[in-house]
């Protein structure tokens, strides 16, 4: 086991052992924050779902990304509490055992760290995919494997000099993103719209407005944002104290909302067809972003949008592995995992890193050697990461107002919102496809056994959501 002075970090969080547990090296700023948040997030996130939500809104897709935005805001919020609690790696794994007890922060870390290993998986495959549309001589799988080994290595140098390297993507990517908004713009002001001018918020009428079909879009629009919480796991990497933490979630999230809403608002008064056809044609929903801007504005931007996606998918990746190292080694330091993992080398979780490269790139290659791959990975990403913020709601609620353990809770910000936020999670649980259901119970029984087996390890530590 690598000491504190050992891994060059400051001292961590006690654990029991003879041993001073492994520490993360404190050289994060806000922006560094902010940068692996909106890299994780991608800002231009919508382009790759934008089809299918637009066909399941029926044609309503920015108040879709609006909805969405609010509704997440609750979980940002939540996290925003439990991070001043306890500023250390591991996200809602560390919050729900505070909040909850032990039992249920091993079942919130394991079911993060199904989300934490396969969103990247998803992101792979989108560089992956957009680099085989560039260069099709060489297959979607080599470009998927490609990108990781570059992150990994990226990542393994280290948690500052990534966010260097991703600062530099991220800024392309806004960069890119402002193109398509003055283009699109320019081209309103000249032509007008395709559809109707407040359609993207009301539903272009092919198929009628549905409040249904809003929602069971939004649960499909939380996989754009999904990534936002990652901020939360390098809290021990930050300086300036947790509130920067809680301060950097919020941003994040609220400017991520913002672009999502803008550039599907425009995408959708640029698009060419109708929400029913897309709904009626299927294959046409994977492109359609691409459609809009070819067809209004010119190939320049389509060929602009698919390198910059191409780019962005990989760092968007780089970003999430580097939280599920993070969640990996955290659950390894309080022995939930094998102690290996626990181990640092100049403040970087090498081997956690590893390990989650590892995972991440044989469900990326699997899926980008089949063709029914994508799809089989979109459909079961969410619901660990919706299983965890519920239960992180459930944690500001157990910490603050059932153990009041800083005094009288503020009723609103400690029950009322993480209430709605959970009522939230929970609907877009119920609404999640039956594959993605199935995915996760499985998931969850497997976490469920392991907390069994270890209920009777003696070396594990008690029950620090009573006594932390």
């Amino acid at each position: 086991m690598a000491s504190a002075t050992d891994s060059g970090g400051a001292p961590g969080p006690a654990s029991p052992g003879p041993a001073a547990p492994a520490a993360l090296r404190r050289s994060l700023g806000f922006r560094d924050l902010v940068v692996y948040g909106l890299l994780f997030i991608a800002p231009m996130a919508p382009v790759g779902v934008f089809g299918t939500l637009d066909a399941a809104s029926h044609g309503a897709v920015a108040l879709v990304y609006l909805v969405a935005t609010v509704a997440m805001g609750l979980t940002a919020f939540s996290y925003a509490q439990m991070v001043r609690v306890a500023p250390q790696a591991g996200s809602v794994f560390t919050y729900a055992r505070k909040g909850l007890g032990e039992g249920a922060g091993l079942i919130a870390g394991w079911m993060a760290m199904l989300d934490y290993l396969l969103i990247p998986a998803v992101a792979y495959l989108f560089s992956g995919i957009a680099m085989n549309a560039l260069v099709p001589e060489v297959s979607r799988w080599v470009w998927t494997a490609l990108a990781v080994v570059v992150t990994t290595a990226l990542n393994l140098w280290g948690v500052r000099a990534a966010a260097r390297v991703g600062f530099a993507v991220l800024a392309m990517e806004v960069l890119v993103l402002l193109v398509f908004v003055v283009a699109a713009a320019v081209v309103l002001v000249q032509d007008g719209p395709r559809r109707g001018w407040l359609s993207p918020l009301t539903g272009d009428g092919s198929l009628g407005f549905g409040t249904a079909a809003v929602l069971g879009a939004v649960s499909v629009a939380v996989l754009s944002y999904l990534g936002f919480d990652a901020v939360a796991s390098f809290a021990e990497e930050v300086t300036g104290g947790s509130g920067r933490v809680a301060r950097a979630l919020l941003f994040c999230l609220v400017l991520a909302g913002t672009l999502f809403i803008v550039q599907s608002f425009l995408a959708a008064l640029l698009m060419p067809v109708s929400a029913a056809e897309l709904a009626a044609d299927p294959v046409r929903q994977g492109p359609a972003f691409y459609t809009a801007a070819e067809s209004s504005v010119g190939f320049w931007l389509h060929d602009l949008v698919a390198i910059s996606k191409a780019v962005g998918a990989a760092f968007a990746a780089l970003a999430g592995q580097a939280a599920a190292g993070r969640l990996v080694f955290a659950m390894a330091r309080e022995r939930r995992l094998p102690r290996a993992l626990a181990r640092t080398s100049d403040g970087t979780p090498r081997a956690a890193l590893l390990v989650a490269a590892t995972v991440t790139l044989v469900a990326a290659v699997w899926a980008a050697r089949r063709d029914d791959g994508l799809d089989h990975l979109v459909s079961v990403v969410d619901v660990g990461a919706l299983v965890a913020f519920t239960l992180l709601h459930a944690s500001v609620v157990g910490w603050f107002v059932v153990r009041r353990r800083e005094g009288p809770p503020n009723w609103g910000k400690h029950l009322v919102v993480p209430v709605f936020g959970a009522a939230v999670t929970v609907t877009v649980i119920v609404e999640a496809s039956r594959t993605a259901q199935l995915v996760g119970t499985v998931w969850l029984v497997v976490g469920l056994v392991v907390l069994f087996v270890q209920r009777g390890r003696r070396d594990l530590p008690g029950d620090t959501g009573a006594g932390a």
